[in-house]
């Protein structure tokens, strides 16, 4: 019993250290998102709104399109010197770009300078999250006991929607506090400058962790692998794991969990034309009660199984996207708005992304070798969320633009719901019966895993 609740004390601290720094660069990451209606007025020129915010998110986007490459270059980092040290860089830089973005000239005073240094930095951003939640995710997992590794590895998650929540009520704070015209003027500058002080703290605690045992003992084996990208793809097996996990788990992950987080908070603002402050806090509140299921369903997939909760997320998504949109339209009236209502679809479309997110991180960890495991993890998450998720709110607010139909956008996020059901339902394996005790034998029980052992 002692050793059980020092094990569990030891993990807290452990998760915490980590999981500190992934909020953070995800706040950073996502206060953009959270100011990109707000930024197509100050970045971008005058005269064509609709035009503005199209290009404004489409920013948003830039930065999740470069994260695969940031995968590749810091899954490299992460496998070959180590986990720890890997997840430190990209902490300074996505700090330091970020803060960067508070000290840019704006439109008025730059003119086509600002958007295209807008448009740089949010490069550097995705790079740097591109490594971010690789090595977290295995940092912890390779640390966690073998039966509850869903629940331990789901706070990293969790984390993703807490820095998006952070990043809201950063922003909310700072406009109520100071006013429109002052926020407008200078005040929207201070959510990015904190990202010094954030960083400068989460570094301090990171600095503590020790290394990956897991990465440990392949050093002393000498089995650490001397080009990850390479054997990612050349191990037996391995590469079509990696195509299945993104096409099959990964991509509805994405899709799920922007659709509750950025695309309903720009379409109330866009196409319902809800003011920005009411529909701010609606999608807060809704984001903040949804974060606690991510570890609820993280802990329930070390009971039940990864691949089933994944697949209910999934289903869930198809079944009821369209009715949760059509509620939130019919509760958005001139007369009488229910933020309630709002809130309470926001915090059912958390849930249902909670359903494919909570157990990710221990589904995607136990399903590659220990060698090439942060490459093998960053490649999918990476290419799922900068690619079909970091530009889910461009596509779908694209769709509803041409075709009129204010639920057209849906039909995006749905198809690769739908598409990720039937691949992971007959293609993607279980991975809870991965029991691997000491942490040696994870890393001889993934080679055996793929018939190297």
């Amino acid at each position: 019993m002692i050793s059980h609740e020092k094990e569990e004390r030891s993990m807290r601290s452990l998760v915490l250290a980590s999981s500190v720094g992934t909020v953070i660069e995800w706040y950073d990451f996502f206060l953009y998102g959270s100011l990109a209606i707000f930024f197509a007025r100050l970045f971008y020129p005058p005269g064509d709104d609709v035009a503005a915010t199209l290009i404004s998110v489409a920013t948003f986007a830039t930065g999740f399109a470069v994260r695969p490459l940031g995968s590749l270059i810091f899954g490299y980092m992460g496998d070959s010197v180590g986990r720890k040290t890997t997840f430190l860089i990209t902490l300074l830089i996505m700090g330091c770009s970020t803060a960067a973005i508070g000290l840019l000239p704006t439109f008025a005073t730059a003119g086509y300078a600002a958007p295209v240094l807008l448009i740089l930095l949010r490069i550097v951003q995705g790079l740097a999250l591109g490594g971010e939640y690789g090595g977290a995710a295995t940092y912890v997992a390779e640390h966690s006991p073998p039966g509850e590794r869903g629940k331990w590895a789901s706070y990293i998650q969790a984390m993703a929607s807490g820095g998006f929540v952070l990043s809201l009520g950063m922003v909310l704070t700072l406009r109520l506090w100071l006013g429109e015209d002052a926020f407008g003027t200078w005040g929207w500058r201070a959510p990015f400058l904190v990202s010094f002080v954030l960083v400068a703290v989460s570094l301090r605690i990171r600095l503590r962790l020790s290394e990956s045992p897991v990465f440990v003992e392949m050093h002393k084996q000498g089995k650490l692998s001397k080009s990850p990208v390479r054997d990612a793809f050349r191990i037996p097996g391995n590469a079509r794991r990696i195509i299945l996990f993104l096409f099959g788990v990964a991509c509805a992950q994405a899709v799920t969990f922007y659709t509750a987080q950025f695309y309903a908070l720009y379409y109330i603002q866009t196409f319902m034309r809800m003011p920005f402050l009411p529909a701010t806090l609606s999608v807060a509140v809704g984001a903040f009660l949804g974060v606690p299921f991510f570890v609820l369903f993280g802990a329930l997939s070390d009971r039940i199984g990864r691949k089933r909760l994944s697949l209910a997320g999934m289903a869930a998504a198809v079944l009821f996207y369209i009715p949760i949109f059509s509620i939130i339209r019919h509760a958005i009236t001139p007369e009488n708005t229910s933020y309630a209502t709002i809130s309470a679809c926001v915090f059912v479309l958390v849930i249902i992304a909670a359903a494919v997110y909570g157990p990710y991180g221990a589904f995607i960890v136990e399903s590659f070798p220990a060698n090439v495991r942060y490459t093998s993890i960053s490649v999918p998450y990476h290419i799922g969320n900068g690619i079909f998720g970091g530009f889910l709110p461009l596509v779908s607010l694209w769709l509803v633009t041409q075709t009129g139909n204010p639920y057209a956008g849906l039909l995006y996020p749905m198809g690769l719901c739908l598409i990720g059901f039937f691949i992971t339902l007959f293609w993607v394996p279980e991975t809870l019966n991965v029991r691997k005790g000491a942490h040696t034998q994870i890393v001889s029980l993934s080679h055996e895993a793929i018939g190297e052992g």
